[in-house]
């Protein structure tokens, strides 16, 4: 790698990437370009503008990509009801291809011979950043410090940074010990007293929700409408992506919605506990199952049910760009066109329950299931056949294994 003039950074300005800036500086003698995303995790940004270019970055870039992020990374994940080991929103994983896509756009724009980033050797984010890079990029090259410096802690990192004058906020506040990302989707927590599976997550740690003890007595209701299996207005009241999302978060961390802790396996072969807050993404998720439980053909719906597992898991391991994604994606967009309608759900204390959805494309028919009389829409007598066919594999069972009980007895 003598030959690295120019390098794209994704940058946060916090103590590791600004380390690492230094580091790639020193180390290859090249020019660093950063590029720092709002993705919505709700921190000023520009902060890091001003640390970039006070340690020598003459190119900064400080983009908002949060639409992009809701409208084309986690609505189509959501068509999918996307959930990694039963219980993962997948909110961190869903964020990872969009920075790799403009990390290798920046570099193609600047002239820029290699892209970086700050995931350790450890993760799963090192893997889901440079797959979605070389998809796009098949011959960009990637510099991963953590794999090759020999700071292995946080308080090496403090000291090369107090060694070089590198300007360093405690980004985890006061004695903090949780590793966290924040997206429009979630904050996650990992690591400190989280290492420990047995350990419960102390009530200071969660910053988005309410404690479901303490969420408000009464009940929040909210209508959400569906077009083409994504949320298109809250209340009535027209939103974007990003936006209805933004409100779903607030409105679902004040009923105490949307915590999770769980111990998941990680791509590269380790167990991982984390605990996360995705009051907005558990809401979304509830309502397009309730929308699409009238809309969608019960064999469409259960082969989307059997596809989900996959998907969640090319999500969580990387392969967004990856031509299977791309091709259960279709499928999944395909089945979208009736998901179109209207949900009212009940937030309470933590819980999310539906309680009405109605569309002009849906598949329930009232005449046909009602308990009451139904004027010949249905003819019950039609049952008997349905279930003798049914059954005659299982008659045809039953019988050998009578046959083979006799053969035995009379030995």
């Amino acid at each position: 790698m003598n030959n690295i003039g120019k390098v794209v950074l994704a940058y946060s300005g916090g103590l590791d990437t600004s380390v690492i800036l230094r580091w790639l500086q020193e180390t290859y003698g090249c020019e660093v370009v950063t590029f720092t995303a709002d993705l919505g995790q709700g921190e000023e940004l520009e902060p890091a503008r001003a640390k970039a270019e006070a340690m020598g970055v003459s190119e900064v870039f400080v983009e908002d990509l949060r639409e992009e992020f809701v409208a084309d990374y986690v609505y189509p994940m959501f068509r999918a009801n996307a959930l990694y080991e039963g219980e993962y929103l997948l909110g961190t994983s869903i964020a990872r291809p969009l920075i790799a896509k403009r990390l290798v756009e920046i570099a193609a724009e600047t002239g820029a011979d290699a892209i970086s980033h700050g995931a350790t050797g450890k993760g799963n984010d090192q893997v889901r950043f440079e797959l979605g890079a070389y998809a796009l990029n098949p011959d960009i090259t990637i510099i991963a410090p953590w794999r090759e410096w020999d700071l292995g802690s946080r308080q090496s990192l403090l000291d090369y940074a107090t060694a070089r004058d590198i300007p360093v906020e405690m980004k985890r506040g006061a004695g903090s010990p949780y590793s966290m990302d924040a997206n429009l989707l979630h904050i996650s927590y990992e690591g400190g007293p989280l290492e420990d599976p047995w350990t419960e997550p102390a009530t200071e740690m969660w910053r988005w929700t309410t404690s479901p003890e303490e969420a408000p007595d009464e009940a929040t209701y909210l209508d959400l409408d569906f077009a083409h299996g994504d949320v298109v207005s809250l209340d009535g009241e027209r939103a974007t992506p990003a936006g209805v999302l933004a409100a779903l978060n607030r409105i679902g961390g004040a009923n105490g919605i949307g915590r999770t802790d769980i111990v998941e396996n990680r791509y590269v072969g380790m167990k991982s506990r984390g605990a996360y807050e995705t009051p907005g993404g558990t809401i979304l998720l509830k309502a397009h199952r309730a929308i699409e439980s009238i809309t969608l053909d019960r064999g469409v719906a259960h082969l989307k049910d059997e596809l989900m597992p996959r998907y969640a898991e090319l999500v969580y391991n990387g392969y967004w760009f990856s031509p299977e994604r791309e091709m259960l994606q279709t499928a999944i967009d395909h089945s979208q066109q009736w998901v179109n309608g209207r949900v009212r759900l009940r937030l309470y204390k933590g819980n999310v329950a539906v309680v009405g959805r109605s569309s002009d494309d849906t598949l329930f028919d009232e005449a046909v299931a009602t308990f009451e009389e139904d004027e010949g829409a249905y003819d019950q007598a039609d049952a008997k056949g349905f279930i003798r066919l049914n059954a005659l594999r299982l008659r045809i069972g039953a019988r050998r294994a009578a046959r083979q009980s006799d053969d035995r007895g009379s030995r």
